[in-house]
């Protein structure tokens, strides 16, 4: 057995495991080895979803399906009663809960739900400012004016709603946001901001700054991830190949300053003492986003052997040095996630979305079975 199938049978017998243990809640992040879970009210609760079909997938075995669809009516019920859906995290959301059951079963309620969930998102878009806002409602004064490097994962949804659908307002808000973000979120060096802010009455850009990074000028390890797998997405739908050069420059730039054990800190700028916090997930993020920057590229790019081979010693180490293989009763895959550091929220426990990039990544790598992000040909 290669070291991923070992990887991935663990995976799978811990989630299912997970499914008795979680009774129909979702969970976020760990505190004390125990993930905290919560009835689908925040921004994480797709990625349980997507493990489950993920996994059921790779086995078929009807208890995966079972409790995935169960996810996907939770998240049909928090639609309707718009439940804590003022953010542009929608994509998390409903890319991996509804859109998932469509690509895998065609199931006709499950694709009119994912296409609900993109008019939520697609009212996130400020006409004034020509942006999808992160977080609050329109006009907050904190936030009104504000990106997010995490929404590049989120546009998909928008993306695949215009396949779906046609029409085009879709793509323009998605491919006009993504454009805003390669300008401003994307430093001219290759690292990124985790957030921008503009003037929400003209647009105008007014700084750069952070919300979970390690001060407004760094380079929030997470946020990095985000983008090289973000813009990976975005040129699959589109074919500007203006978004592949920019994962591809994301990808070196993270891939640079891997540390010894090829697993980042939580902050690329972070001073590095050995109470630094690693950011397991987003070594997990961008192994997946690897994969899908490298399904994009030909085997004479020059950058393909350094990709392949970060990719391999990311994975590996994840693998070897900070998984939860060997400990049967452990309810998360990864250890060493950080939440926010920052903010002193779950810095050094299990994450979710570190759980499901993970997983998403050995299955592609091992059988290529591919996330939710996009329709398969």
């Amino acid at each position: 057995m290669s070291l991923w199938q070992k990887a991935i049978e663990d995976a799978v017998q811990k989630t299912k495991a997970n499914i008795g243990k979680f009774s129909g809640l979702f969970p976020h992040v760990s505190e004390n080895g125990k993930y905290i879970l919560n009835d689908n009210c925040d921004w994480t609760e797709g990625f349980w979803s997507g493990m489950l079909w993920l996994c059921y997938e790779h086995t078929k075995d009807e208890a995966f399906r079972e409790a995935a669809v169960q996810t996907v009516e939770s998240f049909k019920k928090r639609l309707e009663a718009h439940r804590v859906l003022d953010h542009h995290d929608i994509g998390f959301l409903y890319s991996l809960s509804a859109k998932a059951q469509w690509i895998i079963e065609r199931d006709p309620a499950a694709k009119q739900l994912a296409l609900e969930a993109a008019d939520v998102m697609l009212r996130r878009w400020r006409p004034k400012g020509r942006y999808i806002q992160a977080w609050g409602p329109e006009g907050d004064p904190e936030n009104g004016g504000r990106i997010i490097i995490d929404c590049m994962m989120n546009l998909p949804l928008l993306y695949w709603a215009y396949e779906q659908t046609g029409n085009k307002e879709y793509l323009d808000v998605a491919v006009t946001h993504a454009d805003k973000s390669r300008r401003f979120l994307v430093r001219g060096d290759d690292s990124s901001y985790h957030t921008f802010y503009f003037d929400q009455e003209t647009g105008e850009s007014l700084r750069g700054g952070t919300h979970q990074g390690y001060r407004d000028a760094s380079t929030w390890t997470r946020g990095q991830a985000w983008g090289i797998y973000g813009f990976a997405l975005s040129y699959r739908y589109t074919k500007n190949p203006l978004y592949l050069e920019t994962s591809r420059r994301m990808a070196r730039y993270f891939l640079e300053r891997l540390p010894q054990d090829d697993v980042v800190y939580w902050d690329f700028d972070a001073p590095v003492t050995p109470e630094t916090k690693r950011d397991s997930s987003a070594s997990a993020i961008a192994s997946a986003g690897l994969v899908e920057l490298l399904s994009h590229l030909n085997a004479e790019d020059g950058d393909r052997a350094f990709l392949e081979d970060g990719l391999h010693r990311s994975m590996k180490s994840l693998v070897e040095n900070y998984s939860t293989i060997g400990q049967p009763d452990a309810e998360g895959l990864l250890e060493h996630g950080s939440y926010s550091v920052r903010g002193g929220s779950a810095p050094d426990d299990y994450m979710i979305w570190g759980d499901y990039y993970y997983l998403e990544a050995l299955l592609r790598m091992e059988n290529g079975i591919t996330g939710y992000w996009y329709e398969r040909s």
